[in-house]
C-alpha cells in the first residue's frame, strides 16, 4: 500500500508539467485551430534556456526567476514565429499548418544541438528543494510536492485569466466562433498572437520545471509531444479543465502501468485515448469544433484524367527510372529504391487524404504492419519473399478492416487523432512484445530472394511496384468508386441523398490505402534486411504527410514529386551536412510559404495564370474584320 501511495503522488507531480504543456497546446488549437506540432520544440527550448540560467543563478529566487525569464524568452521567439510565418497560413488547410510547425521543430532540434552541443545536460537541483521526505517509509522528493502544488495553482490562474478578464472573454468567444468575434471589430491578429504567446510560455515553463528531474536532451520535444496530444484529445481540444483532468489520468496510468502491468504500460494511455475518441470524440470536457464559415471548398480543377501529353510524360518518367542503374553506383541505386518505396507510401496516403478527404496522422501503422507481418512470416515460417510481398499487405489490410470500422465513424481532426492512437497502440505493442517482435532490437535477417539480391534487381522490383501502385490508384481515383469518395469529401449530405453510403465507401478506401502502405512496408523491410519499431513511430507518419503536402494536396502526381524531393533532400542532407534537420526545416518552411498548394499544385496554378494573361494580352479580332467585311 505504501508503494501505491508514493506512485500516486509521483503521478500527480508528473501531471503538473504535463498539464502546463498540454494547456498551452489546447489554448492555441482552441483559438487558432492550428495543430501546433512545434509545441514540443518550445518545451525543449524552455528547458535548454532555463538550464543555462539556473547554473548561473544558484539561489532559490534565482532558480524560479530563471524559469520565468526562460519562458518569456521562448514566448518572444514564439511571437516572432507567429507574426512572420503562421499569420501567412491561418487560412490555409490545417495540414499545411502542421507541415509548417513540423519544419519549425526540425529547425529547433538542430539549433539546440548547435548552441548547446549533442550531449545530454544534467541541470542543478532546485536550491532549497533538493531533499526528500518520508511518506509511509518511502522517500519522496520535496520538489515533487512543489510540482503537486504548482499544477492546481497554474490551473487556477489560467481559469481566472479566462473568466475574469476581458481578454479571457474574447479568447473564449474566439474558441466558440472566430468569425463572430471578428465581426464585432476585435483585432483577431493580435488576439491570436497573445494566445500563441501564452501557450508557448506555458510549454517553455513546463520544460524548465523538468530540469531538476530529467536530463535536457534534443530529443525531448518528440518524447513529450505525443503525450501532450493524448492529454489534449482525452480532455477535449480547447478545454483547459479537460487538459488538467486528462493530465492527471495519463500521469496516473503511466505511474501505475509500470508498477502493475509493465508489459503493456505504454499501451494504456493510447488505448484510453482511442476509447474516448470512439465514445466522445470531442473529449471528456470539450465541445464539438465549429468549422470555419469561410473554409474554402476543396479545389477540383487539378483532378483530370491524363491527357496524351501526360501519358507520354509518364512513360518517359518510368523509362528514365528503369535506366537509372546504368548511370548510378550501388549507393545511388539504394537511394533510388528508397525513393520508390517512399512513392508507394505517399501515394497510399494521398489516396486516403486527397481523394477520400480523410487526414490520417497514423499512416505509419499500415507500413509497419506490412513490414512486421512479412518479417515474422520469414522468421517463423521461412516464407519466400515472393509470397511475403502479398501476405504483408494483406495483414495490414486485415488490421485496417477492424481499425477502419471505428475510424471512419469520425471526421476531421477527430479521425486524424484516432488514427494517431491506432498507430501508437501498435507501436507500443511492437516495442513491448519482445518475445515476438524483438522490442527495440527489431527483427533482422529479412533478405530478398536470390534473384532480387543485387541492388539493380531489387531496384527494378521497387520500380515495378511503384509504377503499378501509381497506376492502380490513379485508376481508382477516376473510377465510380473514386467519384463516390470525392463526392463524400466535397458534400456528404448531397452524397447521402443520392444513395452513397459514407461509412462503407470510406471504410473501403481506408483498407485499400492500408494495403498499399503495407506493400511499401514489405519492400522497406527486405531492402534494409530488418525492421524496427520506429517504422511505426509518429515521425514516419509525419514523413508521409510531408511528402503528400510538399507535392500538392489536390493533385495525383503531387505525391510522386513530393516523395522524390523530400526523400532525396533528407538523405543528401543527412550524408553531407552536420545539421540536416536545420536545413531541411528551413526548406520545408520556405516551401510552405512559396508553394502553398504544394510544388505541383502551385506550379500548375502559376502556369494556368500565365496562360490566362497570355490570352488576355492578345488583341481582340472582331468577326467583321476577321471576315474582311465592314462592321
Amino acid at each position: 500500500m505504501e508503494l501505491y501511495v508514493v506512485q500516486f503522488l509521483t503521478g500527480l507531480a508528473n501531471a503538473a508539467s504535463l498539464f502546463l504543456v498540454a494547456s498551452g497546446l489546447s489554448l492555441i488549437f482552441g483559438v487558432t485551430r492550428i495543430v501546433n506540432f512545434a509545441h514540443g520544440a518550445f518545451y525543449m527550448m524552455g528547458a535548454y534556456i532555463a538550464y543555462s540560467l539556473t547554473i548561473r543563478w544558484q539561489t532559490p529566487l534565482g532558480f524560479w526567476a530563471a524559469l520565468v525569464v526562460a519562458s518569456m524568452a521562448v514566448a518572444i521567439i514564439g511571437v516572432v514565429i507567429e507574426i512572420v510565418l503562421l499569420r501567412r497560413i491561418y487560412h490555409a488547410p490545417e495540414l499545411l499548418q502542421l507541415l509548417a510547425t513540423f519544419g519549425i521543430t526540425l529547425i529547433a532540434e538542430d539549433a539546440v544541438r548547435l548552441l548547446w552541443g549533442p550531449e545530454d545536460l544534467v541541470g542543478p537541483r532546485a536550491p532549497g528543494l533538493s531533499g526528500a521526505v518520508s511518506i509511509l517509509g518511502n522517500a519522496m522528493p520535496v520538489y515533487d510536492f512543489v510540482l503537486i502544488f504548482l499544477g492546481p495553482l497554474v490551473f487556477g490562474l489560467i481559469w481566472l485569466m479566462l473568466h475574469r478578464t476581458r481578454w479571457g472573454l474574447l479568447v473564449r468567444a474566439a474558441t466558440q466562433d472566430r468569425e463572430m468575434v471578428n465581426a464585432l471589430g476585435v483585432n483577431q491578429k493580435w488576439l491570436f498572437t497573445g494566445v500563441f504567446a501564452l501557450g508557448v510560455f506555458l510549454a517553455a515553463f513546463g520544460g524548465g520545471l523538468q530540469i531538476p528531474r530529467d536530463a535536457v536532451t534534443h530529443f525531448m520535444d518528440l518524447s513529450v509531444i505525443t503525450e501532450v496530444f493524448v492529454v489534449v484529445v482525452i480532455g477535449g481540444l480547447g478545454s483547459i479543465g479537460g487538459a488538467f483532468l486528462a493530465a492527471i489520468i495519463v500521469s496516473q496510468l503511466n505511474a501505475f502501468g509500470i508498477l502493475i502491468m509493465p508489459g503493456i504500460s505504454l499501451v494504456l494511455m493510447f488505448a484510453v485515448m482511442a476509447i474516448v475518441l470512439v465514445l466522445r470524440p470531442w473529449g471528456l470536457l470539450g465541445k464539438q469544433i465549429v468549422r470555419s464559415r469561410n473554409a474554402a471548398p476543396p479545389e477540383g480543377g487539378a483532378w483530370k484524367p491524363l491527357s496524351t501529353t501526360g501519358r507520354i510524360s509518364s512513360a518517359i518518367a518510368v523509362l528514365m527510372a528503369i535506366l537509372l542503374p546504368f548511370v548510378l553506383g550501388d549507393y545511388g541505386i539504394g537511394v533510388a529504391a528508397e525513393v520508390m518505396i517512399a512513392i508507394i507510401f505517399a501515394m497510399s496516403l494521398q489516396f486516403l487524404m486527397s481523394v477520400g478527404g480523410l487526414d490520417s496522422f497514423g499512416h505509419a501503422a499500415n507500413l509497419g504492419l506490412g513490414a512486421y507481418g512479412a518479417a515474422l512470416c520469414v522468421q517463423y515460417f521461412n516464407m519466400p519473399m515472393e509470397l511475403a510481398l502479398f501476405v504483408g499487405p494483406l495483414i495490414a489490410a486485415a488490421f485496417a478492416i477492424v481499425a477502419g470500422w471505428f475510424c471512419v465513424r469520425l471526421s476531421n481532426i477527430y479521425f486524424a487523432m484516432l488514427t494517431l492512437a491506432y498507430a501508437q497502440i501498435l507501436w507500443s505493442i511492437v516495442f513491448q512484445w519482445v518475445d515476438l517482435t524483438g522490442g527495440d532490437n527489431g527483427i533482422v535477417g529479412v533478405w530478398p530472394s536470390a534473384w532480387a539480391s543485387s541492388p539493380q534487381a531489387y531496384y527494378w522490383l521497387t520500380v515495378a511496384c511503384a509504377a503499378s501502385v501509381v497506376g492502380a490508384l490513379r485508376y481508382l481515383t477516376f473510377s465510380p468508386f473514386g467519384y463516390s469518395l470525392r463526392a463524400l469529401r466535397d458534400s456528404p449530405m448531397r452524397s447521402a441523398t443520392i444513395g452513397i453510403h459514407k461509412r462503407h465507401v470510406q471504410h473501403a478506401a481506408f483498407v485499400i490505402s492500408a494495403f498499399f502502405a503495407g506493400l511499401a512496408g514489405v519492400l522497406f523491410a527486405f531492402q534494409k534486411g530488418s525492421i524496427f519499431p520506429d517504422a511505426i513511430g509518429i515521425s514516419t507518419s509525419v514523413d508521409g504527410l510531408i511528402m503528400v503536402l510538399l507535392g500538392g494536396f489536390n493533385t495525383i502526381s503531387g505525391s510522386v514529386v513530393g516523395a522524390v524531393v523530400y526523400k532525396v533532400a533528407s538523405i543528401w542532407l543527412m550524408s553531407n551536412t552536420d545539421f540536416p534537420r536545420l536545413i531541411l526545416g528551413v526548406v520545408i518552411v520556405l516551401l510552405v510559404v512559396v508553394f502553398p498548394q504544394g510544388i505541383v499544385g502551385t506550379s500548375r496554378q502559376l502556369f494556368e495564370r500565365w496562360q490566362i494573361r497570355r490570352r488576355q494580352s492578345k488583341p481582340f479580332v472582331g468577326t467583321a474584320v476577321k471576315n474582311g467585311g465592314a462592321a
